[in-house]
């Protein structure tokens, strides 16, 4: 059972993270997760009379202010539209749109949750996120970081040259996924995120460079890349086990959901 001392509703970001800074103090976010758990809180923050529910468009940037619900997220057309659907793709799934109306933007990336398709979508792009007292930093660097008392305000999409694909395996359709991956060209770079293994979800480093020039190759060349880079992913991302999937599924998984992610990409030939 959640049990909460004291609700304050605060009128600055700086008000916020001040009360933060007491470790029995919690940011409550939709409260999707939160009220599932068995916690005593003693200060409950809302944020959501600061104006963190939207989502704004920049020549260089999207900024989405860490109180946008998931739903929100999943029916902007121009986040679509740069994604060419993989946004969309990577949210529709979660539970329901009700639970979407709820859930927040910021509660799934501040959280690091290993399940969470959220993080593994966001990961596949040029995404800051930007805290308080931490300024701007890479998604890849905050997803790395242990959790501290900042406060998350708003998450960057760059709009760095993009195309992405997102995946997920579950057992049933609104159920947590069994595994995530996204696979996308930033730029030059190709990118490929596995998550719900069931860990935190990673960016799979080619340290190999099988995927090197992706744009430049023929289709016969992009076919053997592909095979080669998704056998260098089962072979080099560490999965467990759970009530979902045994660690042996999970690693046929990587293989072939990043398999098929790059032959998404690779067969958008207009995109190049």
């Amino acid at each position: 059972m959640l049990k909460i001392k004291k609700y304050v509703k605060v009128k600055s970001v700086a008000e916020a993270y001040e009360l933060n800074q007491k470790k029995t103090a919690c940011v409550l976010g939709g409260m999707v997760w939160l009220k599932m758990g068995n916690r005593n809180v003693s200060t409950a923050i809302d944020l959501s009379g600061l104006g963190l529910d939207t989502i704004s468009e920049t020549e260089d940037e999207y900024v989405i202010g860490c109180m946008t619900s998931l739903r929100d997220l999943e029916m902007n057309d121009a986040l679509d539209m740069f994604t060419h659907g993989a946004i969309r793709e990577s949210l529709c799934h979660i539970v329901g749109v009700q639970f979407r109306n709820c859930a927040t933007v910021g509660g799934s990336i501040y959280g690091r949750y290993g399940f969470s398709d959220v993080l593994t979508m966001f990961l596949a792009m040029d995404t800051w996120v930007e805290l308080y007292q931490g300024g701007r930093i890479p998604l890849a660097e905050f997803a790395s970081m242990k959790k501290d008392r900042d406060i998350l305000e708003n998450i960057i999409i760059k709009k760095t040259p993009l195309f992405c694909s997102y995946i997920s395996q579950r057992n049933s359709e609104t159920d947590f996924p069994v595994l995530t991956c996204a696979a996308s060209l930033v730029g030059e770079e190709a990118v490929t995120v596995i998550g719900a293994r069931p860990g935190r979800a990673m960016i799979v480093k080619d340290a190999n460079g099988i995927m090197n020039g992706f744009k430049e190759m023929t289709n016969k060349q992009r076919a053997a890349a592909i095979e080669s880079f998704a056998e260098f992913a089962a072979q080099n991302v560490p999965v467990g086990g759970n009530m979902r999937a045994s660690a042996g599924y999970r690693t046929l998984l990587v293989k072939v959901l990043t398999r098929r992610a790059w032959e998404e990409v690779g067969g958008m030939k207009n995109e190049y």
